[in-house]
């Protein structure tokens, strides 16, 4: 095993910080090169008339799962090692909720309105205003919520160790997903193109 590379400890916090620095820059050009700074292009997948952004997330999520689990089976990468954090339920699809609808609402997540800001779009100015506003809210009422955001604990758990099934089997699920949501979109944009002509 070599990878991650950190966890290896072939580099050290310092140069962790600027790989994180690089990917970053790197990740933030290639959305706004892709039209992700504009909240109309985001919020129109809601909308099915351009699902773009539904797209090009779907394909490198599932790119990123086909990946990973490759470099895993030829022992280059060890699964295990990836970081993420614990599982607390409850407040995991409250928060879900709460950022779909504020998408809905303001056509960005919090990394596009960073690539919206770096173009001075002035609607991910606003946006970004209002999650940190929220961000105060929250941690001002984290005494009253704390409670019910620790109920739920599952700890460090992923779908194969929740269902029992086989990493492999879920990658096929879900390329499955992709070429059906793929299928779904594109039959959605073309209603609605041909609804918007007939209008």
């Amino acid at each position: 095993m070599t990878a991650p590379l950190y966890k290896f400890g072939l580099f050290n916090d310092e140069v962790s910080l600027i790989v994180a620095f690089v990917i970053g820059l790197a990740f933030g050009f290639f959305l706004e090169r892709g039209g992700f700074g504009s909240g109309r292009l985001l919020a129109a997948q809601f909308y099915f008339t351009d699902m773009r952004v539904f797209k090009v997330m779907f394909t490198a999520i599932t790119t990123a799962m086909i990946g990973i689990f490759y470099l895993s089976w030829i022992g280059f990468l060890d699964i295990s090692l990836i970081y993420y954090g614990n599982t607390f339920i409850y407040a995991d699809i409250l928060g879900g909720l709460i950022l779909g609808i504020g998408f809905v609402i303001g056509g960005y997540c919090p990394g596009t309105s960073a690539v919206g800001i770096s173009t001075g779009r002035i609607d991910a100015i606003v946006y970004s205003l209002g999650g940190m506003f929220g961000i105060f809210v929250f941690g001002e009422a984290y005494p009253l919520m704390k409670d019910f955001l620790n109920s739920g604990f599952m700890g460090l758990i992923n779908i194969p160790q929740l269902l029992d099934i086989n990493y492999g089997f879920v990658l096929f699920i879900v390329i499955l997903m992709a070429i059906a949501g793929f299928t779904l979109v594109e039959w959605g944009e073309n209603l609605m193109a041909k609804k918007r002509s007939e209008s």
